[in-house]
């Protein structure tokens, strides 16, 4: 079976890791729209030195919007894994927010995934973290769903869905206290926005 890695870039040094270790037929990477100079040298390196072996692909994404960073890896997932492809994810080069977009769009394809793994700087040691789901009923997902596109009225909800008022804002209650639904208000939060991708 072909393997995929999938990894952020910011450096070289993490990519080169995971391609030594994993043996992918086929390298993502997810950088950000504008590279500065450093990650477009980093990927002309990489397509100098393992580009006639490996596909490589460049997907842009967005530096500091974690949502979108997750969206995008998701949708990476999900086409990599329509070819029957084991896919490993490195979150290790990349801007934070980028890294974590990319975690959280693992989270979000779980199933999909057979590795998450972060790669030391000092070390190269490779850290195998964990693959985590958000863990919502399929219930509070179309709640979700329901407020994103704007119902912010629980009786329409509890309609649209097909279960008591009450039951509604039981689960409503349970979306706030996990971060997924503002506090104080029927709106949706950007981790709830992650939950539902």
């Amino acid at each position: 079976m072909e393997n995929t890695l999938i990894s952020t870039i910011y450096s070289l040094e993490p990519v080169m890791t995971c391609i030594t270790q994993f043996s992918p037929n086929k390298v993502v990477l997810i950088r950000e729209e504008d590279a500065p100079d450093k990650i477009k040298e980093a990927e002309r390196m990489l397509r100098e030195t393992v580009g006639k072996v490996l596909e490589i692909e460049s997907k842009p994404t967005s530096i500091y919007n974690v949502v979108m960073v997750a969206r995008d890896t998701a949708l990476i997932i999900e086409e990599e894994y329509a070819y029957g492809r084991n896919i490993v994810v490195n979150i290790s080069g990349g801007r934070k927010p980028q890294a974590l977009g990319a975690l959280f769009g693992c989270y979000a394809r779980q199933d999909m995934v057979e590795k998450i793994v972060y790669i030391t700087e000092e070390d190269k040691n490779i850290i195998d973290l964990p693959i985590l789901n958000f863990g919502i009923s399929k219930t509070k997902r179309i709640i979700l769903e329901e407020i994103q596109s704007g119902e912010n009225n629980v009786k329409n909800l509890s309609t649209k869905i097909g279960i008591s008022r009450g039951m509604t804002y039981n689960h409503i209650r349970e979306l706030r206290d996990m971060g997924l639904v503002d506090p104080d208000s029927l709106k949706i939060t950007s981790a709830g926005e992650l939950a539902i991708i």
